[in-house]
């Protein structure tokens, strides 16, 4: 099966344990790997025998915005369902959320939380 990686997707939003990272936000970033055929549009080169990818980037920026959950695990998640639903075409995604400014003491790294599913499992 072929792929489209979208890396580096930057957005602020209001995901966090701590009550201040729901209220104050912070920067995130997401990398998806969608699961797709493309030899239709590899021989076309017309857009509608494939995926928009602007459409999937304008929503998972859309997503990480609005949502206010306590764990990255949920929006992983919630990006991951929200994909699957909205692309008909995707078999499969991969997302991956990294926090590159943690509020934990004495933490310069960044976490990153990773979710692979197929549509079937939704």
């Amino acid at each position: 099966m072929d792929c489209i990686h979208l890396t580096n997707i930057r957005c602020y939003g209001y995901t966090g344990y701590l009550p201040e990272e729901q209220v104050l936000g912070q920067w995130f970033e997401v990398d998806v790997k969608l699961w797709l055929d493309i030899s239709t549009a590899a021989k076309t080169d017309a857009i509608e025998d494939t995926l928009d990818y602007r459409s999937v980037i304008s929503s998972i920026q859309h997503l990480v915005k609005t949502a206010k959950f306590a764990l990255l695990e949920r929006l992983v998640g919630a990006i991951a369902d929200s994909i699957l639903q909205q692309c008909d075409r995707v078999t499969q995604v991969q997302v991956i959320v990294s926090k590159p400014a943690a509020p934990i003491p004495d933490f310069g790294g960044r976490i990153s939380i990773e979710l692979t599913k197929a549509k079937s499992n939704l």
